[in-house]
């Protein structure tokens, strides 16, 4: 059994991943309110001994423990897959309706077309046909009762207005009428927050959330960019091909000349 040929292949699936978060934050470099995502790499014996104690199955024990193969868990692996979330470049824009998300800690609440619930970032909003805001894949905003009346919790502004103020709280006035305020929605953990697809994350829990009333976090007429920074990514991404091309010598090493060698000398042996 080669050992280091395991090691070499456990190894290069794990920059595999790691280059697939790369690409998709470079995807995104240019999608409004965009958080990059990033990996904790750390080897298998490490992340066993931190949850042998909670498996379930019985020979994942302490005692069962001392008889796996202590190389190959030595083979690096992706521990954590997490999201940062700290805020991106501001750019000033003449769109009222952009609306820039400044806490790190806080979201905007919009209902999908399927009437789920989801949290996003990118606050540049638009108004549809009907005279909801809605984002740019039509998810309605909501506002803030929607706890107390869901059913009517979306946001509706007359598309012949002639101006939408909108403050750091999230209060909307239009033509100096107050019509409604933003459902400003804390995490108490953001971590408990899922990605998905279009900007937008889920979260399993609603009573995890809470509305926000004096958040400071809103600032109209600004769209926030993605916090991705191209440098930094490319920087990791020439690393991870280079690490990739060590783990493909090293495997070509186990295969083609310790074997060849392996089979040179046991065919001597006389």
């Amino acid at each position: 059994m080669q050992n280091g040929y395991y090691q070499a292949t456990g190894g290069m699936v794990t920059q595999f991943n790691k280059l697939d978060v790369i690409t998709n934050n470079l995807a995104n470099i240019n999608t409004s309110g965009y958080k990059r995502d990033d990996v904790v790499i750390a080897d298998f014996k490490r992340i066993f001994k931190e949850t042998q104690d909670e498996l379930p199955i019985e020979n994942h024990t302490r005692d069962a423990s001392r008889f796996v193969n202590t190389t190959i868990d030595r083979v690096p692996q992706i521990s954590q897959e997490y999201t940062d979330f700290t805020a991106g470049s501001m750019k000033a824009t003449s769109n009222p309706l952009d609306l820039a998300m400044v806490r790190e800690d806080t979201f905007y609440l919009v209902q999908t077309k399927d009437g789920e619930l989801r949290l996003t970032k990118d606050g540049n909003f638009q108004l549809d046909d009907e005279g909801y805001l809605v984002n740019k894949q039509g998810y309605k905003v909501l506002n803030s009762n929607y706890f107390d009346n869901p059913e009517n919790a979306s946001i509706r502004i007359d598309n012949g207005a002639l101006q939408i103020n909108v403050d750091k709280n999230g209060i909307i006035s239009v033509d100096g009428v107050d019509n409604a305020r933003l459902f400003i929605a804390q995490v108490d953990d953001i971590r408990a927050l899922q990605k998905e697809g279009d900007n937008v994350y889920k979260i399993d829990n609603l009573t995890r959330i809470r509305d926000l009333e004096n958040s400071n976090s809103v600032r109209q007429g600004f769209s926030q960019g993605s916090n991705v920074n191209p440098v930094t990514e490319m920087v990791g991404l020439i690393e991870a091909n280079r690490m990739v091309e060590m783990y493909q010598k090293v495997m070509n090493a186990h295969m083609d000349d310790l074997n060849q060698e392996a089979i040179n000398k046991l065919a001597s042996v006389r």
